[in-house]
């Protein structure tokens, strides 16, 4: 196993470094200081290595286009409504960075910082371990939160997220991963399959803040209970939704240690590829990459559905919600959320 550092490029007249794990079976992972970007799950080939993920070469493909490709998002990943919770009686108001909304940790949140990073090195692991801190000065949450993110990729190909927080008063703690996914050999994600451990999705308003109310997936184009076509569903929803394709939050069956069953899974029925995704949180939001034009600096062609964004989350909105999921981070209880991808090929 083999884990080496190169220069990426630079970002407001900052070094952004590439720290690349490479295991025995020539799978590379590579992760960026800035924002803690997952640039490269690559797999060996006939002809060399192919990236599994939707990525950029320039910094300014993950900068500049607002996808937050495959960047670190928290404290809060998504929607918070009206930018406003209640903790213990206190309503806190954090920024509004999409209309009235605060989305994805706001305007200074995790995917627009530097981190520090360690590496480690085992017989059978690597891992990339970014930490930062963050205070209400930089992202108007409440408290000084301090925030561990490790990257692990292990010899038998398989790549985790550890996402650890504690603070100093109690504040709000529910980070993911953006990752666009494309396991294919193609330029879009209709001959791939989905399967997803989900039986609802939440309906949500205009601002696309969840309403409470749970819609069943069965029959529908959000039914991916069994292997589907990414393609025959993504079909239907450009005939009934305006915004053509997936950009859903789905409820799922957490990962657990008895069953061990992974929350999503993706195959590629020509290549025989397939990747599994595990959580042990409730939720996975589906993006489909709907209607991308123009030079956005990305490693294919712009265009609907190039890939599929995969985040794995508590519900969102969770601190509005009741029976969402508990996201409250105390000082007297650090937390720690988890996801794990394998991907066989």
């Amino acid at each position: 196993m083999e884990l080496t550092v190169t220069k990426f490029g630079e970002y407001q007249n900052q070094d952004v470094m590439k720290y690349t794990m490479t295991n025995d079976h020539d799978v590379r992972v590579s992760i960026l200081n800035l924002a803690g970007i997952w640039q490269e799950y690559s797999i060996p080939t006939a002809d060399g290595h192919q990236n599994l993920l939707l990525s950029s070469d320039s910094v300014e493909g993950f900068m500049g286009n607002g996808l937050c490709l495959n960047k670190l998002i928290g404290r809060v990943a998504n929607r918070i409504d009206h930018a406003t919770f209640t903790i213990d009686q206190q309503t806190y108001h954090v920024e509004q960075n999409e209309g009235e909304n605060n989305i994805h940790g706001g305007n200074n949140g995790w995917k627009e910082n530097f981190w520090e990073v360690e590496t480690k090195e085992s017989t059978d692991q690597l891992q990339v371990v970014l930490s930062k801190q963050f205070t209400e000065a930089m992202d108007h949450f409440p408290g000084t939160e301090t925030s561990k993110v490790t990257y692990t990729l292990a010899n038998d190909n398989s790549l985790s997220i550890d996402f650890e927080g504690s603070s100093d008063q109690p504040t709000l703690f529910n980070p993911t991963n953006h990752t666009y996914w494309n396991i294919s050999d193609h330029n879009d994600v209709t001959g791939l399959e989905l399967q997803l451990n989900s039986t609802d999705h939440l309906a949500v308003n205009a601002t696309k803040i969840p309403t409470g109310e749970r819609i069943a997936n069965a029959g529908t184009p959000y039914d991916f209970q069994q292997f589907s076509s990414l393609g025959q569903a993504l079909s239907a929803m450009q005939a009934t939704s305006n915004e053509g394709g997936f950009d859903d939050y789905f409820e799922v069956t957490p990962t657990d240690a008895s069953t061990n069953q992974p929350v999503a899974q993706l195959y590629d029925p020509e290549t025989k590829r397939r990747m599994k995704m595990y959580s042990d949180r409730n939720s996975v939001v589906i993006y489909t990459a709907n209607g991308l034009s123009g030079d956005l600096g990305l490693s294919k062609p712009a265009q609907s559905w190039l890939a599929i964004a995969m985040e794995g989350q508590t519900l969102t909105d969770a601190i509005n919600h009741d029976d969402f999921g508990n996201i409250v981070l105390r000082p007297e209880a650090p937390m720690h959320n988890h996801l794990r991808y394998e991907i066989e090929f």
